[in-house]
């Protein structure tokens, strides 16, 4: 008898112990710096709504949070969709000035890694600026630190729900330092290849609703013009004769 309760609890005690490591994950790495921070070049930089309430209209497979909007929106419950989101947001710039709209598809990942703190998510935006044309931002997101810090936190909260102050740049691919692909598609953007970057910016966590009080931020680069390259060169030091 006493090697069966010492059996189960070595196997209580393992089990604490593992699900501690996950959250305590040494690999996981929070990010709150955009790596197109440092970036010299033009950028575009939208706000968005995050709380599906907020948007145009959100979908999903109807029994996950946050829950589709407006409520008769079409469900994605067929099988080979049921993991993906569908959300429609009006984009905003620095000034809070509507400039465009866009189209969000994110299923998960069959990439995702728990032990490596990584809770990966497919996603890809369909971006149309009226006047200026389209574009497409492909990216992998890392909703490792905000299913620990937010999600978890609101389960465990009495009231389920979480409020704080919570910022983390979500996008880690596919481009090796951790930016997604923009591809150009009409207007001025056509046959452009540049990068983007995804933030998401959260106070607010409800068990029942998902999101109460969240935005977020998309910042895509835009080529160089020639007067830009001009003035790179200009700034170049001349060569010493004999080079």
């Amino acid at each position: 008898m006493k090697y069966a309760i010492s059996l189960i609890l070595g196997m209580l005690t393992g089990a604490t112990l593992f699900i501690l490591l996950l959250y305590f994950n040494p690999f996981a790495s929070p990010s709150s710096i955009s790596p197109l921070a440092m970036s010299r070049g033009q950028v575009l930089n939208f706000s968005f709504p995050a709380v599906s309430r907020e948007t145009l209209a959100f979908t999903n497979d109807g029994e996950s949070v946050p829950l589709p909007h407006p409520e008769k929106v079409l469900q994605l419950w067929e099988r080979t969709v049921k993991e993906t989101s569908a959300a429609i947001v009006i984009l905003a710039d620095s000034r809070g000035e509507p400039v465009g709209i866009a189209v969000k598809f994110q299923s998960d990942s069959e990439d995702t890694h728990i032990l490596n703190a990584q809770y990966l998510v497919n996603s890809v935006w369909h971006i149309h600026l009226p006047g200026r044309g389209t574009m497409l931002l492909d990216q992998v997101e890392n909703h490792w630190s905000y299913m620990r810090d937010i999600v978890i936190q609101a389960h465990k909260s009495s009231g389920d729900n979480w409020r704080g102050n919570w910022t983390e740049v979500m996008t880690v691919g596919p481009n090796a330092i951790g930016t997604g692909r923009v591809t150009g598609g009409s207007g001025e953007f056509a046959g452009m290849e540049q990068e983007g970057v995804e933030s998401l910016f959260a106070t607010a966590y409800s068990v029942a609703a998902g999101p109460v009080a969240m935005f977020g931020n998309l910042v895509i680069t835009l080529p160089d013009t020639d007067e830009e390259l001009e003035e790179e060169e200009e700034e170049k030091p001349e060569s010493e004769p004999g080079e």
